[in-house]
């Protein structure tokens, strides 16, 4: 399972920080970063997700309110 985070769509709300650690708030810059990420396009950045963190990871996606989180597993979008 892996997390894709579209950093320009971000507004800057922080509800993913309160569900899951790996999102951090970056206050100087409004928006949320999210650790140990690789950018994989411009402002797009992705990780795994440990086994032990999949329902924070899920529940950070859910609570976006601008979907900027998406949660995909085996290739699919599962969030």
């Amino acid at each position: 399972m892996h997390v894709r985070f579209d950093r320009d769509t971000c507004i800057g709300m922080f509800q993913c920080v309160a569900e899951w650690d790996a999102f951090e708030e970056n206050k100087d810059e409004g928006k949320a970063d999210l650790a140990d990420a690789k950018e994989v396009e411009p402002s797009v950045f992705e990780r795994e997700v440990p086994e032990d963190a999949e329902f924070d990871a899920k529940f950070a996606a859910r609570v976006c309110p601008v979907d900027a989180i998406e949660i995909y597993d085996d290739g699919d979008r599962i969030v």
